[in-house]
């Protein structure tokens, strides 16, 4: 997807950027220290980080709370959402308007770029040269998503039959935009190319180290029924919903919160399955020129 087309789908897709901050999950502690091993930051005091995609900070406030103090630069294009991370006013965070292929920071300065639950969006290899010219030689990309069962790729079998009517439901949807459930973001660093202007033959030239490594860790949360509908209506292709559709997709969103298996605490909360997705790998610095 082209920078421009993400950008259209996140003014319409996460116009609520105050509702997104309060539903939408947080990342575990255990997912966040794996991630930040192997990006090489944690322990490393004041590392340079791109939060790339911050969204509203639900990264970036952990990556703020942490004892390393890491300069952390939040890049957002969404100006609703970038409202949102400024008014939290978090410690040795930057917030700065950017896109994944025009990030507002000079070459070769920054320890690790980490994407939280945005790297479908851009999955391109403009992106991937712009992460390569940020990134210290040796430097580290890191990509993690939250994904509820119901929001999960094909692949993925559902922990309740409810949640698997919710994942049928959500796979309803096609607005033509790229999900991480569609597992096709894996594939742009298959086509890792760089051009020689002066050539007209593309040769290979990996700019990040393949195969990926990646993480997985399950969870499961206690949402009301009120709580578990809004943050379901946070996935951008649903916010959008209008009119009949929208009824028939409440309408289809309760149906399955009767199915015999949906598990009630005393508090009346209903458990909620998923799967923190952390992945990473690190730049391969470029060949030196040869000297005229």
């Amino acid at each position: 997807m082209s920078t421009t087309a993400y950008s259209n789908h996140a003014r319409s897709g996460f116009a609520d950027g105050t509702n997104y901050d309060q539903y939408r999950p947080s990342f575990p502690e255990g997912s966040v220290n794996t991630l930040l091993e192997a990006v090489r930051v944690a322990d490393l005091p004041g590392a340079a980080i791109v939060d790339l995609g911050a969204g509203t900070g639900k990264f970036t406030e952990i990556l703020a709370r942490r004892h390393e103090e890491f300069r952390i630069t939040a890049v957002e294009p969404h100006e609703g959402m970038r409202q949102v991370l400024q008014a939290k006013h978090l410690k040795n965070v930057e917030v700065k308007e950017g896109m994944a292929n025009q990030i507002p920071v000079d070459d070769h300065t920054v320890d690790a770029v980490i994407v939280a639950q945005a790297f479908h969006w851009f999955a391109n290899v403009e992106s991937l040269r712009e992460f390569h010219r940020v990134l210290k030689p040796h430097g580290a990309l890191g990509l993690v998503w939250n994904i509820e069962d119901y929001n999960a790729a094909r692949s993925h079998v559902a922990a309740t039959s409810w949640e698997a009517e919710l994942q049928d439901l959500t796979w309803s949807f096609d607005d033509g935009a790229p999900r991480y459930r569609h597992e096709k973001w894996k594939e742009v660093f298959d086509k890792q190319l760089k051009s020689n202007p002066l050539s007209i033959i593309a040769t290979a030239d990996p700019l990040f180290s393949l195969p990926l490594a990646a993480h997985e860790c399950k969870w499961t949360v206690w949402l009301t029924k009120d709580d578990l509908m809004k943050r379901y209506w946070t996935l951008s292709q649903v916010a959008v919903l209008e009119g009949d559709e929208k009824e028939k997709t409440r309408q289809a969103f309760l149906k399955a919160l009767e199915s015999p298996d949906v598990e009630v605490n005393q508090k009346g909360e209903i458990a909620v399955h998923g799967s923190t997705y952390s992945f990473w790998t690190t730049k391969i610095p470029s060949e030196p020129q040869p000297m005229d």
